[in-house]
């Protein structure tokens, strides 16, 4: 549930603009690193404080900060204010439970998305707030913890592949932001495959810790839908233009990250649609193994009731029986019982009832 509500509890009350990292820590030392790049060379660092790297803001080159970490609110001040960041937007930052949206100051966009991971081991999402902010000639990017998708795109700078370091700072940000939604479909490839084999375990033997599962999956698919579905909208706004640094030659880019997007919030829904039909096939098949239950067990007592019949007749403590004193009485009486079973168990597999 925590994935749904965070706990700002120690917000409460406060000035908007106050700087409090709300979520959980999950770096012990905040990470700085750099690359400095232009069309002809590239300089990649990383630096132990923010007086540092700093004197890159004022360099023609585009210049990618990143920071590793955000339980240290002073770091992030201290950005805010060399940058010209409004409190509000170092607020948002340290808040880890944004809604995906984006936010044009002029000077700098602010971006906030999600990067997710699925660890198919324990079928659960993994989820970490990516706060973007992209200047004339720089982009600055705060993530929760070290690790990233953006590994492809460090290459591509690396080896100057393709047209990413002849092109501006708004180029960059769409790199990092397409890497993002990249990765989605790596993460609906996963839950795809666990949606696969819950449904064949389904058919073949349905158990209460399937239906966990179940609920578990349609939970974190919830919780991806509620990620993915901003994230239309901020990339809208960016591709229509209506963000100064963003040129025109950016957008066409844009274009096909907004249809990527498209496809990931389709196939979120699809996903959705299955685990919830997931819990009517459950139910069926509880009922279909309920009814092959009772269908043998109704047999067996439909055999025997004749049988029981006869048996209580010859039970009776009557002392005017003449079978009871005929010497073939016994055997024939379990002749007939045996015929009888016999006959209707033939009866029920001609009906294909067995």
């Amino acid at each position: 549930m925590l994935k749904f509500i965070k706990r700002s509890a120690k917000k409460t009350g406060l000035a908007p603009g106050t700087l409090v990292h709300v979520g959980e820590r999950k770096v012990e030392k905040i990470r700085i690193r750099t690359i400095e790049f232009d069309e002809q060379a590239i300089n990649e660092r990383e630096f132990e404080t923010i007086d540092e790297c700093l004197p890159l803001q004022e360099k023609h080159t585009v210049n990618w900060i990143n920071i590793d970490g955000l339980h240290d609110v002073s770091v992030v001040e201290e950005i805010g204010n060399r940058f010209g960041l409004h409190s509000l937007v170092m607020e948002d930052i340290l808040h880890t439970d944004q809604r995906p949206k984006m936010e044009d100051f002029e000077d700098y966009i602010f971006i906030v998305a999600k990067m997710l991971s699925f660890d198919q081991e324990r079928n659960e999402l993994k989820a970490e707030q990516l706060s973007l902010v992209l200047g004339r000639n720089y982009v600055v990017t705060f993530q929760e913890r070290a690790g990233d998708v953006f590994e492809p795109v460090r290459e591509r700078l690396r080896k100057g592949k393709g047209r990413i370091r002849g092109m501006p700072p708004d180029y960059l940000a769409y790199a990092l932001i397409d890497a993002v939604v990249d990765h989605y479909f790596i993460v609906l490839e996963k839950i795809g495959e666990t949606v696969e084999s819950l449904e064949e375990e389904l058919v073949t033997n349905p158990t209460p810790e399937t239906l966990q599962i179940i609920h578990h999956l349609k939970r974190e698919l919830i919780f991806l839908r509620k990620s993915v579905w901003p994230l239309r909208e901020l990339i809208s706004r960016l591709e229509r233009g209506e963000a100064s640094l963003v040129q025109e030659k950016t957008t066409v880019f844009l274009r096909d990250v907004y249809d990527h997007t498209i496809q990931v919030i389709d196939t979120v829904e699809s996903l959705r649609d299955m685990v919830s039909g997931m819990l009517d096939v459950y139910l069926s098949s509880l009922s279909n193994r309920m009814n092959e239950v009772m269908k043998v067990l109704t047999i067996i007592a439909t055999i025997f009731i004749p049988m029981t019949f006869i048996a209580g007749i010859y039970g009776m403590n009557f002392e005017v029986m003449p079978e009871l004193k005929w010497p073939w009485g016994y055997p024939l009486v379990w002749c007939v019982i045996l015929a009888i079973g016999m006959v209707m168990l033939g009866y029920f597999k001609k009906k294909k009832w067995l």
